[in-house]
C-alpha cells in the first residue's frame, strides 16, 4: 500500500447494540451484542457481511429496572428477575440460548436495580462465562466487583472512584472503554469523570477493552476514532489502544486490516480494512 505498516485480522468492539443499528464495512469485524431479543438478533446477524457476532442476549435487571422502561428495549430484551432462583433461570436461558457473555443492569439512576443476591446466583450460574454489570449511580461499580461481576459495559462515569477502589477492579475487572457515548465528539461532564476513571484504571494495570455502545445516540456505525482518541486521553500508547481492539489473528480467506506504522508504534486510528487479496 505504498506506506510502511502490518497486516492483523479484524478489530472488535465491545459493547454494540445492533437492534438500534447496524454496522458498516470497517476494520471492525467481530462485534459483542450487550443487550438484544436473541431470535432477533440472529436475524440480524445472519444479514450481515463480513461482520461476526457474540451476544450477552436479553439484559437481566430487577423488577421494573433498566432497561425495562425504555422505548428501544424491544420485546425479549430484558428479563426482569426478583430474587436469585429467577436469576439462575435468566442465566440459563441465555447460556441455553448460545450467550457468550451475561449481562446484568445495576442502574441505580435509571430505576431498582439489579439487587446484590442476583448479581451474585448469575455470577454462580455463569458457569465461567464473564459478567458484564452495566453499573450506574453511587457505588454500584464498587458493588458489581464485591458481587463477583468481571467486565464493565461502561467506564464508570456517574462518580470518581477512589484510588484504593481503582486499584481493586484493577485486579478484577476489565472495563469496556464507551467514552465517546458521553458528548458524541462534544465531551461532557460524564466525559471528563470516566477519562479520570479510566486513566487512573490504567495506571493500575487494569485491561481495557475498546467497546462504543453502537445504537446509544448518534453513535458511529464501525470503527470510532473519536473512541481511539480518548483513550489515547487516558494515556494508552499506540501499542496500548490496538490492544484494546483485539485484532484477531489473520486467517486465510478472512478480514484482514492494515495498519500503518509498526506493532510497537502503530497508527491506529489509521488502520483499514483491505481486500484479502492485497494481504
Amino acid at each position: 500500500m505504498g506506506a510502511e505498516g502490518f497486516y492483523t485480522g479484524g478489530f472488535r468492539d465491545w459493547h454494540v447494540h445492533l437492534e438500534l443499528m447496524r454496522p458498516e464495512p470497517s476494520p471492525v469485524t467481530r462485534v459483542l451484542d450487550l443487550g438484544s431479543n436473541v431470535e432477533r438478533l440472529r436475524g440480524i446477524a445472519d444479514g450481515l457481511r463480513g461482520v461476526t457476532v457474540s451476544y450477552a442476549g436479553a439484559f437481566i435487571t430487577a423488577p421494573g429496572g433498566y432497561p425495562s422502561d425504555r422505548s428501544w428495549a424491544g420485546a425479549g430484551s430484558v428479563i426482569e428477575v426478583d430474587g436469585a432462583a429467577a436469576a439462575r433461570e435468566a442465566a440459563l436461558s441465555m447460556r441455553e440460548e448460545g450467550a457468550s457473555v451475561l449481562k446484568v443492569a445495576m442502574n441505580s439512576i435509571a430505576g431498582p436495580a439489579a439487587s446484590s443476591e442476583v448479581v451474585r446466583a448469575v455470577v454462580a450460574a455463569a458457569a465461567g462465562l464473564p459478567v458484564v454489570a452495566h453499573a450506574e449511580g453511587p457505588g454500584e461499580a464498587q458493588r458489581a466487583r464485591e458481587c463477583g461481576a468481571t467486565m464493565l459495559a461502561h467506564t464508570p462515569f456517574t462518580e470518581r472512584l477512589d484510588d484504593a477502589e481503582i486499584a481493586a477492579q484493577a485486579e478484577r475487572v476489565v472495563w469496556i472503554s464507551t467514552l465517546d457515548i458521553h458528548g458524541w465528539g462534544t465531551p461532557d461532564n460524564e466525559f471528563g469523570i470516566a477519562v479520570d476513571n479510566l486513566r487512573r484504571f490504567h495506571r493500575a494495570g487494569g485491561v481495557v477493552r475498546y467497546g462504543t455502545d453502537m445504537g446509544n445516540g448518534p453513535t458511529v456505525a464501525g470503527f470510532n476514532t473519536r473512541e481511539i482518541a480518548a483513550l489515547a486521553e487516558c494515556g494508552l500508547s499506540r501499542a496500548e489502544i490496538l490492544a484494546t481492539l483485539t485484532p484477531a489473528a489473520p486467517a486465510q480467506g478472512g478480514p484482514v486490516v492494515f495498519v500503518p506504522g509498526t506493532p510497537e508504534w502503530p497508527y491506529v486510528a489509521g488502520a483499514v480494512l483491505v481486500d484479502t487479496a492485497a494481504h
